[in-house]
């Protein structure tokens, strides 16, 4: 499987709530992200977020036909409300085939609704109309070597022309974040001072690791970082850092060696947390010339 026949992966930030309804640098970007996808014609989109997580050892898949949205603070329901969501029934089953082969205790839920980790990134990417989407839930241990090998599992989907997304968060403590600004003015875009030391050496850390390290060596590297000596600072808790892991997985093959990461937006909110957007590989010449016959 070379890796010129594979679909780029992405690592987003998604922040608070409000980079739903604010402009920034990281919602063109994700516009820009979903424009490039259309163009190369997908066949969906494969994503793990922050927010859903199995308890024990197992992982779910979402297989409800009809999802409905968790509410959004302090955005208007304008922005999200009429988003008609695509859940990707068949490629839901295709997921938990190829990861039950792989050995993981997996499941569909047809109950689970959607939440704004994922569905903040499909409206920013997607506008118009929503791709066929199939969203795998994280595991409640969150071991990062437990999540490398979910991305590597569903690996080969890249081959197939489906687009693979973590929604997470490079630096991501609610509990250091100043929540004034936005509290009282609906600002999470003021930066009263700058961020603090701590946010800003880890940023720092998860961009030399994607930028410096490709194939396996990109899966070591990123596990470590939850060894940094800076890392419960910059996350109280491990659940927006699991797509990170997941995405390792999905772009750390041997095949993979020489794909680094590319920083392409960022966007600081709440004065501490750091909104990344990393994206891995660039898209196959030979699927962008079949969409343009």
């Amino acid at each position: 499987m070379s890796s010129s026949t594979l679909t780029p992966v992405h690592f987003f930030s998604h922040g608070s709530t409000m980079m739903l309804g604010e402009e920034s640098e990281s919602a063109a970007y994700w516009k820009q992200a979903g424009d490039q996808a259309l163009q190369h014609k997908i066949k969906g989109v494969i994503m793990m977020g922050a927010h859903w997580d199995a308890s024990d050892d197992r992982i779910e898949v979402a297989t409800n036909p009809a999802p409905a949205k968790s509410p959004v603070a302090y955005v208007h329901p304008s922005k999200y409300v009429d988003y008609k969501l695509n859940p990707d029934l068949e490629t839901a089953q295709k997921c938990i085939l190829e990861l039950s082969n792989a050995g993981f205790n997996v499941s569909g839920n047809p109950k689970f609704d959607w939440i704004h980790d994922t569905y903040l990134i499909l409206i920013r990417m997607f506008p118009n109309s929503c791709p066929p989407t199939t969203l795998i839930s994280m595991n409640a241990h969150y071991d990062p070597h437990f999540h490398v090998k979910l991305g590597q599992t569903l690996r080969p989907f890249r081959q197939q022309g489906y687009l693979i997304i973590g929604s997470g968060g490079a630096v991501h403590n609610l509990y250091r974040n100043h929540w004034s600004p936005m509290l009282l003015y609906s600002d999470n875009f003021a930066q009263e001072q700058p961020p603090e030391y701590w946010a800003l050496e880890f940023r720092q850390s998860v961009e030399d690791v994607i930028r410096q390290n490709s194939g396996p060596q990109l899966r070591r590297a990123m596990t470590r970082l939850m060894k940094h000596p800076l890392y419960r600072e910059a996350h109280a808790t491990d659940d927006h850092f699991m797509a990170a892991m997941f995405v390792a997985g999905a772009v750390g093959d041997e095949e993979d060696e020489r794909t680094y990461g590319e920083l392409k937006a960022e966007t600081w909110e709440l004065t501490n947390m750091c909104n990344s957007q990393f994206t891995f590989g660039k898209w196959p010449t030979t699927t962008s010339s079949t969409s343009k016959k």
